[in-house]
């Protein structure tokens, strides 16, 4: 059934008394589990809840009264599941080209920051970090160059290469999406490989992933795993950088049986085994090697 047979089924009245209840704290729980369910059947979701008056500024609210409960880390499986549904209403803005431009404008995805800098490893700050990548997920999905501007002006990065060191298996596979949807943009590439720091950092994290998908295996992860490495080895001073630190693992059969039914990652790392076996042509006159 498509996207718009779909939201027929929904009464389009009763959506928009949801999003009236939003505005009230009383109702406002039962609209956003009630909203936060259907947000795929109705169509229009996103400009209904962006032009509805008051109805951002509910959302940015109960994102910010949790952020008591994150630093000491108190939050309790109901307040998680409350916000994370407030969450997916700004992921639904988020991934509509009609609000996306002004969702990035009004800086909404820095109110998302404070959980991801939590370390906690209960489930309802998995489910909170999960979330909250999410939104940043469907914002880099689009491969607009608005969206990446935008993050490389932020902390995103160092953000997402800590929970591609510590988070769930999930956590770590969108943390990484996100990431190499940031390096496969040409300014992405360039910022992470202008400064040895910002290289050495990323290539540390995702050697360390290598190393522990060799002992539990994650299909899913490696694959955008070595789509970062193959991006990174586009850029001269990481290839030669790379020559030295690619972890043996991707260079030896140890994947083999994980990608014996994944042709693409299966090409994407022999044509990275073959990036760093290329002779280079000399460097252009100012361009100093990664050391």
């Amino acid at each position: 059934m498509s996207s718009s047979a779909a939201s027929h089924d929904v009464d389009r009245q009763q959506v928009f008394d949801w999003i009236n209840n939003l505005s009230n704290l009383n109702t406002r729980e039962a609209a956003l589990l009630e909203l936060s369910k259907k947000r795929e059947a109705v169509q229009e979701l996103a400009p209904m809840l962006w032009h509805s008056f008051g109805t951002i500024a509910a959302l940015l609210q109960e994102i910010v009264n949790i952020y008591p409960s994150i630093n000491p880390p108190t939050l309790t499986a109901q307040q998680s599941n409350r916000v994370c549904n407030a969450l997916a209403l700004l992921q639904c803005v988020a991934s509509h080209p009609d609000t996306r431009t002004t969702f990035l404008a009004a800086h909404i995805p820095l109110f998302l920051y404070p959980f991801l800098h939590t370390t906690s490893k209960s489930r309802p700050f998995e489910y909170l970090r999960l979330t909250s990548l999410g939104v940043i997920g469907a914002l880099v999905k689009t491969d607009e160059q608005e969206v990446i501007t935008f993050l490389l002006t932020t902390e995103i990065i160092p953000l997402c290469l800590r929970i591609m060191e510590t988070g769930s298996e999930l956590s770590k596979t969108v943390a990484t999406f996100i990431l190499q949807k940031i390096l496969l943009d040409h300014n992405g590439l360039t910022y992470i490989c202008q400064t040895y720091e910002r290289f050495s950092h990323v290539a540390m994290v995702l050697g360390k992933m290598v190393h522990a998908l060799s002992k539990d295996p994650s299909a899913r992860l490696l694959k955008h795993v070595v789509r970062c490495y193959l991006r990174l080895s586009d850029n001269l001073r990481a290839k030669e950088a790379l020559r030295q630190c690619l972890p043996d693992q991707l260079r030896d059969a140890t994947f083999s049986s994980v990608l014996k039914d994944d042709n693409c990652t299966k090409r994407w790392l022999s044509q990275l085994v073959n990036n760093l076996q290329e002779a280079d042509q000399p460097p252009h006159r100012g361009i100093v090697p990664l050391q």
